[in-house]
């Protein structure tokens, strides 16, 4: 058998602090798995409150008033509400259960977002009675609410615009939906009062989001001649995010062929696991953009609107990873097939028909003096031929072993949970939530 190691990239994680300390403490991964039995997620509050403190500061450096709303939908753990509660934040929710499960960690009311499509009336109700804010995305939405905000109480509304170079989205009010929206607002008062206008865009670019911001700002100024109290913008969420070295990362698009990966697997399209600017920077970039001389940033002041913004993976990039425990590895030719206690579901790039391309990092229950370098796919462990956590041949410095470790870095921002099951009658992997103390690692359960 051929057993050469294969010319495959290394695709290192960009990797934040926290985790380099507890890889050198991997006892402390062991120590868990013990505990809990099988594949864990672990989450690190402190990373994500320093996130969102980053956006706010653009903001006062801009001096634009606004607020971040965490998008729940990211990720289910407590743990970031808790935080977003001790911060005196803002969550973006669009179901009945992420609503009560915020207003649970003390997130009040009027600090919740409620979006998404088609609603709920249980939702709707529960978002009228809790004084959140809402998401108008059609007209018979509008009327529903304003039925139940006629015994609930005066709701406050944002509509959300179709985007005008997305006319296939299912999602926002057309021009004519929304000036018709805007006169039922008026007439509709004493009910719903209207704050302002949100949009929600694909992709990551910049230009797109200052240019409808912008005319945005137009609408609330004839809304506002209308006698409607608007004073908000939201823009929705889609901030860029970065995994990898920029080298690692233009090798891999100018080079990959179909060897690198198990079975010859291709894929149409990969997240952009590095790009510029990101989080903080790309609002920044936002707000930086002129029109006719002016900043974004200036107009909103000069206006009166307040910028709301909605990141998810954003406020959670370097918050999290994933630990899976190694069952097995057979050697197939010149790479290898490490198969893992867990679910390629519980790696969420798949749900998009996509891969993870990050390397997950081999924790070894002890390390080989005399180990040769291998390469490898990575398996879950159900019966299905298409339960694969990674698809790239990754080189890894040893041969995984059972009882090893396997650790996925910076999961938490949509891949850790939000595409995972049961099946196989498995149990959900936890989340063990990573706090700091006198110079120690800590850890406990989500709630």
């Amino acid at each position: 058998m051929n057993t050469a190691l294969p010319d495959v990239p290394s695709l290192p994680a960009l990797e934040p602090d926290w985790l380099r300390r507890v890889r050198a403490e991997p006892e402390f991964l062991f120590d868990i798995q013990h505990a809990v039995g099988g594949p864990f997620h672990l989450v690190y509050p402190d990373r994500f409150a320093a996130n969102l403190n980053a956006f706010r500061d653009v903001l006062a450096a801009r001096g634009v008033a606004g607020r971040v709303y965490y998008g729940k939908k990211a990720n289910k753990a407590g743990c970031w509400l808790d935080t977003v509660a001790e911060l005196d934040g803002a969550v973006d929710v669009a179901s009945e259960p992420e609503l009560v499960h915020a207003l649970a960690h003390g997130i009040r009311g009027r600090d919740i977002g409620v979006t998404g499509a088609a609603k709920s009336t249980g939702l709707l109700r529960l978002a009228a009675r809790h004084d959140c804010v809402v998401a108008i995305d059609a007209l018979d939405e509008l009327e529903r609410l304003a039925a139940i905000a006629a015994s609930a109480g005066r709701v406050r509304v944002l509509l959300r615009r179709l985007p005008p170079n997305t006319q296939d989205s299912r999602f926002g009010l057309s021009e004519a939906d929304l000036e018709h929206a805007i006169e039922r607002c008026a007439r509709l008062a004493s009910v719903v009062e209207l704050i302002g206008f949100s949009f929600h865009l694909d992709g990551y670019a910049v230009a797109p989001r200052a240019e409808l911001a912008n005319a945005l700002i137009g609408s609330c100024a004839t809304a506002k001649a209308r006698g409607l109290p608007i004073s908000a913008i939201s823009i929705g969420g889609g901030f860029a995010c970065s995994y990898l070295a920029e080298a690692d990362w233009a090798r891999f698009l100018a080079e990959r062929n179909p060897g690198w990966f198990h079975a010859g697997k291709t894929f149409d399209k990969f997240y952009p696991y590095h790009q510029g600017p990101t989080g903080p920077a790309m609002l920044d970039a936002i707000l930086a953009t002129e029109f006719d001389g002016r900043t974004l940033a200036e107009r909103l002041r000069d206006n009166e609107i307040e910028l709301l913004l909605e990141p998810g993976r954003a406020l959670l990039i370097d918050a999290g990873c994933t630990v899976f425990p190694v069952l097995g590895y057979k050697q197939n030719a010149d790479y290898g097939i490490t198969t893992v206690q867990g679910l390629s579901m519980s790696v969420s790039e798949q749900w998009k028909g996509s891969e993870f391309l990050p390397d997950p990092i081999l924790v070894p229950r002890s390390a080989d003096p005399a180990a040769r370098p291998v390469a490898s796919c990575v398996g879950g462990a159900s019966c299905m031929e298409y339960d694969v956590l990674t698809w790239r041949k990754v080189p890894m410095a040893q041969r995984p072993e059972h009882g090893d470790l396997l650790l996925y870095p910076n999961t938490a921002g949509y891949q850790m949970d939000k595409n995972e099951s049961e099946f196989h009658q498995l149990p959900l992997p936890p989340k063990v939530v990573v706090t700091e103390a006198a110079g120690r690692l800590r850890w406990r359960l989500d709630r």
